[in-house]
């Protein structure tokens, strides 16, 4: 599996302890940048998780991006994504530089 020439990430910030406030602003980051790349995207994928509040899907929604739940109950979704991640990780991440802890994810 590799990334298609089409296909973008966007890294706007990661956290250890993420907060609903916190997933907001990093929505409302992702629109900016989308807006400032002159790019659109269609769809974003996320869980179920409590730390996504209603205002998080809204700030999307406003924009044309539609929010796609992962299923409930689905076994083989966790070893796809996990692949998808992987793949990431191999293509983007094994490529990068990390200086000092101010770079890492935590």
């Amino acid at each position: 599996m590799s990334i298609s020439a089409t296909a973008a990430i966007r890294i706007l910030g990661a956290t250890a302890h993420p907060t609903a406030a916190r997933v907001t602003q990093t929505a409302q980051n992702l629109v900016m940048d989308l807006e400032d790349a002159d790019c659109r995207a269609r769809f974003l994928i996320r869980d179920r998780d409590g730390k996504f509040p209603a205002l998080f899907d809204t700030v999307l929604t406003e924009t044309g991006i539609k929010v796609v739940l992962s299923g409930i109950k689905m076994p083989r979704m966790n070893s796809i994504m996990e692949r998808w991640v992987q793949t990431c990780r191999r293509e983007l991440l094994d490529r990068t530089l990390i200086w000092n802890q101010r770079h890492t994810w935590a």
